[in-house]
């Protein structure tokens, strides 16, 4: 009998996996339906309220500068703008509405889903749920193996312990990709389908949709690495707790409070520290930091132009490659050199 065949069966017929893979498929579900029902299509109705609100708004800058002027002349009729100094200007004329093209019809159109513009960030939403159930999931399907005893008893069976532990994850990766391919093609539908009923599905081109692939290729990619650490963190503590509480820990104390010392500390870029930042990088290949603090003003109106820094797609590669080199690294090690009794 495949080994590989046997652990497919394995892992799906795991209550867990099934019910984890249930709740994050309904996540996902969730967050397709609330952009559904928050977004709707721009029409000349929608047009028209939003140029009535326009007009509307300026009328009230307009009454409010008249008010302001007047109160600003009666002050300095009076005597009394020198003890509300700061409040009005030198010459009372100098207050006066915006004119009419400032303010913009557009900001009062209700919200409407571009898919070209916005698609990629649902394929970012898509990926960071499918990454937690992957680490989860890969994490209790090994983690119960331990604890229950079922390893030592596939051993007896399969002496090779570097293969039997490739197998079941080759097995759980083979599983996630389907999983992940077939939730995407529905995740994709969806949106076009909300694009098409509650927005616009126009100036989609081939490279468009190009981008869109390969941004879901390296999506795909970090659902696999999330799983197989989880995976791998899971097998070293024996348990699905080790992989739970080192998530946890990694999170609470690894990201806020690193992030919470390196901010009273004055570092720069402190996002940097942040592995959501990295995962950002490698999702949008690009992810611009700022360090307001050096507010280097340059220009003659003192203009703030902070420091930038680029973290790109290759230093989240650099990141996820080296740990997951470590962490499966060793879990391979502790397989082949520990007592499995």
């Amino acid at each position: 009998m495949s080994l590989y065949r046997t652990e497919l069966r394995r892992l799906g017929k795991r209550r867990f996996a099934r019910w984890a893979t249930v709740l994050g498929l309904l996540l996902l579900g969730a967050v397709l339906v609330g952009v559904f029902f928050t977004n709707q299509k721009i029409g000349p109705e929608q047009q028209a309220a939003a140029q009535r609100q326009a007009e509307q708004q300026y009328q009230e800058q307009v009454r409010w500068a008249e008010q302001e002027r007047k109160a600003c002349e009666q002050a300095k009729a009076s005597g009394q703008d020198q003890q509300q100094e700061g409040r009005f200007p030198p010459d009372c004329e100098m207050i006066s509405p915006p004119p009419p093209e400032s303010i913009q019809a557009d900001w009062f159109l209700p919200s409407t889903f571009d898919f070209r513009a916005s698609f990629e960030e649902m394929i970012v939403t898509f990926t960071a749920i499918l990454a937690l159930l992957g680490f989860v999931v890969g994490a209790s399907f090994v983690g119960a193996e331990w604890s229950s005893g079922g390893m030592m008893n596939l051993l007896l069976w399969r002496p090779q312990r570097l293969t039997v532990l490739l197998t079941k994850l080759a097995a759980l990766l083979t599983g996630l990709v389907a999983v992940a391919l077939a939730a995407a093609v529905v995740w994709t539908a969806g949106f076009w389908a909300v694009g098409t009923l509650r927005g616009t599905t126009e100036k989609m081109t081939a490279g468009v949709w190009q981008s869109f692939a390969l941004t879901g290729l390296r999506g795909l990619v970090l659902i696999m690495v999330a799983a197989a650490v989880g995976f791998a963190l899971a097998s070293l503590g024996r348990h699905t707790a080790m992989a739970l509480g080192g998530a946890i820990g990694a999170v609470v104390v690894g990201q806020f409070g690193l992030g919470i010392v390196m901010s009273m500390a004055g570092a720069r870029f402190v996002e940097a520290w942040l592995l959501p930042t990295y995962g950002l990088a490698w999702m949008t290949k690009k992810v611009t930091l700022e360090d307001w603090n050096s507010c280097n003003s340059s220009s003659y109106y003192g203009e703030c132009k902070p420091d930038t820094f680029d973290l790109t797609w290759q230093h989240a590669s650099i990141l996820f490659s080296v740990a997951l080199v470590v962490v499966l690294g060793a879990a391979l090690v502790s397989m082949r050199r520990r007592d499995v009794a």
